[in-house]
């Protein structure tokens, strides 16, 4: 009760110090919250992908840029030793994106042929309605997100470039690509699809041939890395990635801008660091006489040291809680401010919020330091003198 007597007894500067605390705890949780939500959309990809071979097309232009293969290419990695089951996909922009810069992945259609579901490590749960099948057609699962941008719900009718579907299902939450993408039978998307390209390519081709993404799924005891590398050995024009390059890759797409975020909210919490070191070494010189008492009446070098800087632990943890409460507040705000749109860019961990109160009291207990070294090695008589 005493240190916090001690720390308010100045309220209007102690009030300015832990602002500044508080500020920088508070870009911190902001920040982190967006790289949290990042990393745990990352994770979730990665784990929906353990141990898969992920095939696309060697050439990046396509049709205008759509890494576009045929079926033909799943067939011939079929016949390679050591694949279990090979699945193919099409994948499809929900809508033309404009350009600029967004978190996490666009809204997207995606269209699957349901082989080697027993081969995938993590399955989506369904948490309404039930799950496609593959004599379904014109029926959609939507992503938890997606269903809330597009306001719909089980039973309903929506539209998906420019044809109706009946949603079946909603998937549960999964805080990954699949949150944000509407789930239709590979025949559907393979249509869809192809009513993107322009005219004169979407009458020459065989829409029922068009593939963009395969999935191989390794026999039991059979190395995902090493068949990739078979596949890009035995056929020609794609490109298969097994699940260690691919983890590295999405890692490394996500580490930049991880530590652009955190260093930027780091960089204001040692701002508030300095205006600890600043109230502390005044607090000191205002207070030589007590201390001189203090020293005088038996007060040990450690006794002072460990009671300034539990006055500068208590100001770095009050300014970490209410930064805390602030950035927390301020990130329930922006996802239910996008939650209509589907939009969740927020995700305030408890690694986050224990972390960043804890560095705040490490912060403030760095930075008072020296102001209690200093206030340790006064001289009573001196400090009787000054005071």
């Amino acid at each position: 009760m005493r240190i916090f007597k001690d720390v308010f007894r100045r309220k209007m500067r102690s009030f300015l110090t832990i602002s500044g605390i508080t500020i920088g705890v508070l870009a911190l949780v902001v920040m982190g919250a967006m790289a949290e939500k990042l990393n745990k959309m990352v994770d979730g990809a990665i784990d929906y992908y353990e141990g898969t071979v992920i095939v696309s097309d060697a050439a990046s232009d396509g049709y205008y840029g759509a890494p576009v293969m045929s079926l033909s290419v799943a067939e011939r990695i079929e016949d390679i030793e050591g694949v279990g089951a090979v699945s193919s996909s099409v994948s499809v922009l929900l809508e033309e994106q404009e350009a600029g810069i967004s978190v996490g992945p666009p809204p997207s259609i995606i269209g699957v042929d349901l082989k080697g579901t027993e081969y995938q490590g993590v399955r989506l749960e369904v948490a309404q309605g039930r799950d496609i099948g593959s004599s379904d057609r014109g029926v959609v699962v939507l992503g938890s997100d997606l269903v809330r941008q597009l306001d719909t719900d089980v039973g309903e009718t929506v539209e998906l470039r420019g044809e109706k579907f009946k949603v079946i299902g909603v998937y549960d939450k999964t805080l990954s690509v699949p949150d944000s993408a509407a789930f239709v039978y590979l025949d559907d998307a393979q249509r869809l699809f192809a009513s993107t390209l322009p005219a004169v390519l979407r009458d020459s081709v065989d829409t029922k041939d068009l593939v963009t993404e395969i999935a191989v799924y390794p026999e039991p005891n059979v190395d995902a890395d090493a068949l990739a590398e078979t596949i890009n050995e035995e056929v020609e024009g794609v490109i298969a990635i097994g699940p260690t390059e691919w983890t590295e890759s999405m890692k490394r797409m996500t580490a930049t801008f991880s530590a652009i975020m955190v260093g930027i909210a780091f960089i204001s919490l040692l701002i508030g660091g300095m205006s600890v070191i600043n109230t502390m070494m005044m607090s000191v010189s205002e207070r030589v006489r007590e201390i001189g008492i203090r020293k005088a009446v038996g007060a040990s070098t450690g006794h002072i040291v460990r009671h300034f800087i539990a006055e500068s632990a208590v100001i770095g943890l009050v300014g970490g809680l209410l930064g805390l409460g602030l950035g927390a507040a301020l990130a329930a705000t922006g996802n239910a401010a996008g939650e209509a749109s589907g939009t969740i860019l927020f995700l305030v961990s408890p690694r986050l919020a224990l972390g960043s109160v804890a560095f705040a009291v490490v912060l403030g207990v760095i930075a008072g330091l020296y102001p209690a070294v200093h206030a340790s090695r006064l001289d009573p008589v001196v400090a009787f003198r000054r005071a």
